[in-house]
């Protein structure tokens, strides 16, 4: 387990230094042994401390060391060392990471309410309410098995704890690294047991919170446990590829020379991946080339810089546009930021390259741990009662805490919880009112619903995306606008088939608890429910007035796109010698375009009148088909003929062909027939298969 207790070792950098966990051994913990006392460890967790925060109050840590090495004084580790060094590795880590005073006095104290005599009063009073919320949180977590029964409610109130206060997750992770860096001297079944559950839960915690430095060394563990073949033949090629990183040597030369020259200060640093990294790369490529090893790491002093790097690179070198994203302008959920590239040097080495500022890097490494105290009073701030607010709490993490309290089956939540942590990357969309939402990345507007409105959104009736109507189980884009349509009648439910279209645990949750406590359905009848489609003729006769250079040809309009002027139309012959006018948009143009149908130009004649098929989409109630005939006489049209579908989801089609004395009123009418109440849209067809025209104009 050598190589599993430190599989970054070949992780050597040169240049300004990172944060690197794989370097803290027990020796650098320990320091000098010295005969019959324990050494003062502490001053390695103060150095570290000092480096992030100069100005920090030592005295608090020094005291908290000294609780906890007389408390833990007698108590051994199953490998044998010394209690003590657990909770010295664990705030080791952690300051690292760049954590606050208050977080390293509770991560050396964490253990000590549960395993010595140490009371939670005692530290209370000796440290502070603050230190103790972050003990008692930890403790709880502690005192739940983790075995596979217990798993659920275990994460469970890890999911609480950490929402309560993130800091609380950061010492559990570290406490879980320490844990697998020595698993070694444990049975290789329980190795496997607690390794399972690290990767299904903890590491996508980690990467939740941002902390990448915990994450990636917990994966490589991980991936040293379960999978030891694949790990010991990617280590071999890793070792193999040692000398690999020359070209990525000779990138970065280049690059500082190009951003000297450009006048950019700028850190260009080699970043070697992980294991697990580089077998993912593998994966992808038969043949790993040799820049696959490493990443290029430029870190700048402002957001700014960081576009005058891209500009230069992209510029000096051959960009490979499709590796180029953009997360500063849309940062992870995570906090994440970051420009990513790839570009190619003179011989066709490609090279992928990180562009962020050193604050950018900071938050990168550590997530949530390097933002400080959340909880920090501010100067004339009222002391909140119950639950804190905090400001830095990631969106996913409130819907968790949200959704668990409507899940009192702890195997349900857990079910709920492996599946929303399986969504590795999360997608902004926009509401009505511009507000945003943070969904999972193949989230639909259902989710958006219920993620908008929680149980409210049982009365959803459709959704808007970017201004067009969409089917509920319509996947959503990154920068989609959402515009959640409700019914009137609170009362209505969801539809079962939403289940198959939500992606978020909160979502599924809801519309299941709803269609449980509803197993019969609970929804009336809609008035307009039971009637057949129903067919009205007007007496008044259809107008055709586009004209063609066709001699002795007639002339129809497109019922799929029932084209009216002055709309841009084009024809095409059929058979019979007549010619079928469409819009120019209509998908039917395309069609014959591509099968070589040749097109016949069409122009509009003197005559004003015209046919067109319009389609309202309402939310039903008695006396909408009564409203909306008589708003569409009020505009001088004439029903051709009109159909309505049976309601769905409490939505009801209509279909109108009209007759208009004039086009130029099309737009009234439209509007007119909008104004219905009840009405959310009107809009002209354009699917094939939409009533036509079924009597011609006689001329």
């Amino acid at each position: 387990m050598t190589e599993a207790a430190n599989p970054g070792a070949h992780s050597r950098r040169r240049g300004r230094p990172r944060i690197d966990l794989r370097r803290l051994g027990r020796a650098a913990l320990m320091g000098p042994a010295v005969r019959d006392r324990l050494p003062d460890a502490i001053g390695h967790v103060v150095d570290a401390h000092r480096a992030h925060h100069p100005d920090a109050d030592l005295a608090t840590l020094h005291r908290a060391y000294v609780l906890a090495e007389s408390s833990h004084r007698g108590q051994f580790r199953k490998s044998g060392e010394p209690y003590i060094t657990h909770p010295l590795a664990v705030t080791l880590i952690l300051a690292e990471l760049g954590a606050e005073t208050t977080t390293l006095t509770a991560s050396l104290l964490h253990d000590t309410v549960e395993d010595t005599e140490v009371t939670l009063d005692q530290v209370r009073t000796g440290f502070g309410a603050e230190v103790a919320y972050l003990v008692d949180g930890v403790t709880k977590l502690e005192k739940v098995d983790y075995g596979a029964a217990a798993e659920p409610e275990t994460f469970r109130k890890m999911l609480v704890a950490a929402g309560n206060d993130v800091r609380v997750m950061s010492i559990k992770l570290a406490d879980r690294l320490h844990n697998m860096r020595t698993l070694g001297v444990m049975r290789p079944e329980k190795q496997a047991r607690i390794a399972k559950v690290t990767r299904d839960v903890l590491i996508p915690l980690a990467e939740r919170l941002g902390v990448q430095a915990l994450k990636t060394e917990l994966e490589d563990l991980v991936f040293a446990i379960l999978h030891p073949r694949e790990y010991e033949r990617t280590r071999a090629l890793i070792a193999e590829h040692s000398g690999a990183c020359t070209a990525l040597d000779t990138m970065a030369r280049r690059f500082r020379t190009v951003l000297r020259e450009a006048g950019i200060p700028a850190e260009v640093l080699l970043r070697p991946r992980h294991f697990v990294s580089v077998h993912r790369v593998c994966l992808k490529r038969a043949e790993p080339r040799s820049t696959d090893f490493g990443r290029l790491l430029v870190l700048v002093g402002e957001d700014a810089d960081c576009y005058a790097v891209l500009g230069e690179l992209h510029t000096c070198f051959t960009p490979v546009v499709s590796e180029f994203k953009d997360f500063i302008a849309a940062p992870k959920f995570n906090l994440y930021q970051s420009l990513h590239t790839a570009v190619a040097g003179p011989d066709g080495a490609v090279a992928e390259v990180l562009i962020r500022t050193h604050r950018m890097h900071t938050v990168a490494e550590a997530g949530v741990v390097a933002l400080g105290n959340p909880y920090a009073p501010t100067e004339g701030a009222e002391p909140a009662d119950g639950e804190r607010a905090d400001p830095t709490r990631p969106g996913w993490l409130s819907r968790l805490l949200e959704w668990q309290q409507s899940t009192p089956d702890p195997d349900h939540f857990w079910t709920s919880l492996r599946a929303d942590l399986a969504h590795n990357r999360e997608i902004t969309v926009f509401r009505a009112d511009g507000r945003s939402l943070g969904l999972p990345a193949g989230a639909t507007c259902v989710d958006a619903a219920y993620a908008q409105y929680g149980e409210r959104a049982h009365a959803t009736v459709g959704a808007r995306v970017n201004g067009r109507l969409a089917a509920m189980g319509t996947p959503l884009r990154d920068g989609d606008t959402v515009q959640v349509l409700l019914a009137q009648d609170a009362s209505s439910g969801p539809s079962p088939d939403w289940l198959d279209h939500a992606r978020t645990p909160g979502a599924r949750i809801a519309i299941g608890g709803w269609l449980d406590a509803h197993p019969e359905p609970s929804r009336p009848p809609h008035p307009a429910a039971p009637r057949r489609p129903a067919q009205r003729t007007a007496e008044r006769p259809a107008a055709a007035n586009a004209v063609v250079d066709l001699p002795d040809a007639t002339v129809r309009l497109a019922g799929c796109c029932t084209p009216v002027p002055p709309d841009r139309v084009t024809g095409f012959p059929v058979r019979g010698g007549a010619v079928t006018v469409h819009r120019r948009e209509c998908p039917a143009v395309a069609r014959m375009t591509r099968a070589g149908r040749s097109p016949v130009a069409v122009r509009w004649g003197d005559a004003a009148d015209c046919r067109v098929t319009l389609v309202a989409e309402s939310f039903g109630r008695p006396g909408l088909l009564a409203d909306l005939t008589e708003a569409i006489a009020a505009e001088g049209a004439a029903i051709v003929s009109a159909t309505v579908e049976p309601p769905t989801e409490q939505r009801v089609r209509h279909t109108y062909t009209l007759h208009l004395p004039d086009a130029t009123g099309l737009t009234a009418l439209m509007r007119a027939m909008r104004d219905v109440p009840g009405v959310y849209d009107v809009s002209r067809t354009q699917h094939r298969g939409a009533p036509a025209v079924t009597r011609p104009r006689s001329e």
